[in-house]
């Protein structure tokens, strides 16, 4: 399933979902950080998505990180919450989603990188690398916010 980004966009289709999702910054002993190149618009992004009825946020980030990349995670702290309305989702199965992100922390503790159907690749990738990949605003806002090491999490 194909989906569509936009920020800020007043030609976005009107949101007709709300949904609770979690992702997580993932670090290696190097400080590199771990992202997938996504199948549904070919984009760089943290492993991360949408919470389940039987989940917490953190658990959600622990599942996603688990389903997307093969790693088992321990969640370490929080990098913010992401609520901005102009960011709106849409799928190619008629689903537009307005998107509520917790983004964690996390270190791994277990398990081999793996593809899933969700993600073409998979890699830890150095902070300097990051602004030459093709990502959506919003993940790279999130990574700026990790990157700046703030001594609170941000909301927004």
């Amino acid at each position: 399933m194909a989906r569509t980004e936009y920020y800020g966009d007043p030609n976005a289709p009107k949101p007709n979902s709300l949904v609770v999702a979690a992702s997580a910054v993932v670090t290696d002993t190097k400080g590199h950080i771990l992202l997938q190149r996504r199948t549904d618009n070919d984009l760089w992004a943290l492993p991360g998505g949408g919470m389940d009825m039987t989940d917490s946020l953190p658990g959600t980030a622990v599942r996603e990180v688990k389903e997307e990349t093969g790693l088992d995670v321990e969640i370490t702290g929080l990098v913010g919450t992401y609520t901005d309305p102009r960011h709106i989702i849409a799928y190619s199965d008629g689903e537009v989603r307005r998107q509520f992100n917790v983004c964690f922390t996390a270190q791994v503790v277990d398990g081999e990188l793996a593809i899933s159907g969700e993600s073409r690749e998979l890699r830890f990738v150095a902070p300097e690398e990051i602004d030459s990949l093709p990502m959506h605003h919003t993940q790279r806002l999130r990574l700026t916010h990790f990157l700046e090491r703030r001594p609170t999490p941000y909301l927004g």
